[in-house]
C-alpha cells in the first residue's frame, strides 16, 4: 500500500495540528512541567554525586602525596 504524495501531506498537516492541539492542553503542560523538574532533579543528584567522588579523588591523591613526601624525606 503507496501512500501518495498529497496523501502524506495531508496525514503529516492533520498530525501537526492534533500535536499541536495537545500540547496547548494543560494536562500535556503539567506532564512537561513533571518531565522537566524530574530531569532537573536527577541532574542536581548528578552533579552532586560527581562532586563527591571528585573530593574523594582529590583526598586519596593528597594522601598518597603526603606518604611519597613522608617516604622520601625519611630515605
Amino acid at each position: 500500500m503507496a501512500i501518495s504524495k498529497l496523501g502524506a501531506f495531508a496525514l503529516g498537516a492533520v498530525t501537526g495540528v492534533v500535536v499541536a492541539n495537545v500540547a496547548k492542553t494543560p494536562a500535556f503542560k503539567k506532564a512537561c512541567a513533571n518531565v522537566l523538574g524530574a530531569g532537573l532533579k536527577l541532574k542536581n543528584q548528578a552533579a552532586t554525586f560527581a562532586e563527591s567522588i571528585k573530593e574523594n579523588a582529590q583526598d586519596v591523591f593528597a594522601e598518597a602525596k603526603f606518604k611519597a613526601q613522608t617516604a622520601e624525606a625519611n630515605a
